[in-house]
């Protein structure tokens, strides 16, 4: 700094001095000079005034001094803001979730097990119907004569017992009296051996004639022929027997035979009146009223109420996955509720094991890709909202 105040003091000397002589004695100069002159002190007073202005900037306290409570404010927000990557970063590890889910369900399908014309659709499009409600009507009036066809053979075979039963009483009764008849030609027979043993001793002895004991003999002859006859009548009367009980069977396996005609005739009948199998929605209904139906044509579809969640889990999520875990699942058609339920099962291999080309590593360039496993997860509770089969979902799975 001292020599900058001599040069600046050897500078102002002359002008100083040139300031006290008689402006007759000071030196003329050309203006262009004066000019280039008082420029040129400009810029030592400029180079003067720089190292001086610096000095306080040195002496000047810093940010963090100037402004403490900003400072703090910024420096809890950056600690604030770590905490909370550290905590969501831990919170993070105890769930998988995956945006490759849907809602799913058996959906069945309403098809005619008979052919016949519509007569009534009993529902409209995606209307919610319970178990057992009427869906679709076939015309019947063929099928309640045909059983009406099987009720009159069941009738008839019916009957067809009942006459073998008569008549194998009948013929109980006929054996009944054959068997009397023996006896009766058996006490006959004893009798005429008695005459015809008499006789033959009083003819021996001459008191009875040559005749009475041939008669005696005769009568003899006479009955043991009645008792064989009777005999006989026995043994074909029970024979007969024989014969009505096979008839008896016989009528009996034509009644078995009209009665399971007539169960098929009532359950073809039934089949004209076609219901819902289970609680759910019709849809895609394919029919109207006149519509002449063919056996295993489908008619509609059908969602049951009862629906699930199948979630595509990358095969590296399924570490710690277990069945039981909570669900907390969000559905894109209802983005301010979320539902609840838990892990039902793992399937036993990836989706393209089960697929209609399943991939076939064993050939070709193999390259590993990461494979997804469908999981089921179920809600909880019913969800209580319009879910049907496709509807995007995203679960997360609570793991540990």
């Amino acid at each position: 700094m001292d020599a900058k105040t001599d040069r600046k003091e050897r500078e102002t000397a002359p002008a100083e001095e040139a300031r006290t002589q008689p402006r007759s004695d000071r030196p003329q100069r050309p203006p262009d000079d004066e000019k280039r002159v008082e420029n040129e002190r400009d810029d030592e007073r400029a180079q003067d005034r720089q190292p001086n202005d610096s000095e306080p900037d040195d002496n000047r306290p810093g940010l963090i001094r100037r402004h403490p409570y900003i400072a703090a404010i910024v420096a809890i927000l950056i600690l604030l803001a770590i905490a909370a990557v550290v905590i969501w970063w831990i919170n993070a590890r105890q769930y998988e979730w995956t945006d490759d889910a849907f809602i799913d369900a058996r959906t069945v399908t309403i098809g005619a097990e008979i052919a016949g014309r519509i007569t009534d659709v009993a529902v409209t499009d995606n209307q919610p119907v319970e178990a057992g409600a009427v869906l679709l009507r076939i015309d019947d009036s063929d099928y309640q004569a045909s059983l009406k066809q099987a009720q009159a053979g069941v009738v008839a075979a019916r009957a067809d017992i009942a006459n073998v039963q008569a008549q194998t009483e009948a013929q109980n009764a006929k054996i009944d009296a054959a068997e009397r008849q023996v006896a009766q030609a058996q006490a006959a027979l004893e009798f005429a051996k008695s005459e015809d043993q008499r006789n033959r001793e009083l003819l021996a002895k001459g008191t009875a004639t040559q005749q009475q004991a041939q008669q005696a003999a005769s009568t003899l002859r006479q009955d043991q022929a009645a008792l064989d006859t009777a005999n006989a009548n026995v043994e074909a009367a029970k024979s007969q027997v024989a014969v009505l009980q096979a008839q008896g069977k016989s009528a009996e396996a034509k009644l078995h035979q009209a009665e399971a005609t007539e169960n098929q005739a009532k359950i073809t009948l039934t089949r004209t009146t076609i219901t819902a199998p289970v609680a759910g929605r019709a849809t895609n209904i394919t029919v109207a009223k006149g519509t002449y139906a063919q056996p295993g044509q489908v008619l509609m579809m059908f969602v049951p109420n009862d629906v699930w969640v199948k979630a595509n889990f990358k095969e590296t999520q399924l570490d710690l996955m277990r069945p039981g875990q909570p669900v907390d699942i969000a559905i894109d058609a209802y983005p301010e509720k979320t539902f609840h339920g838990h892990v039902d099962s793992v399937q036993a291999g990836s989706g393209t094991a089960f697929s209609l080309l399943p991939a076939e590593n064993a050939t070709g360039n193999f390259v590993k890709v990461v494979q997804r496993v469908p999981v089921k997860i179920v809600f909880d509770q019913p969800p209580g909202v319009y879910l049907g089969p496709g509807m995007s979902v995203v679960p997360t799975v609570k793991v540990r």
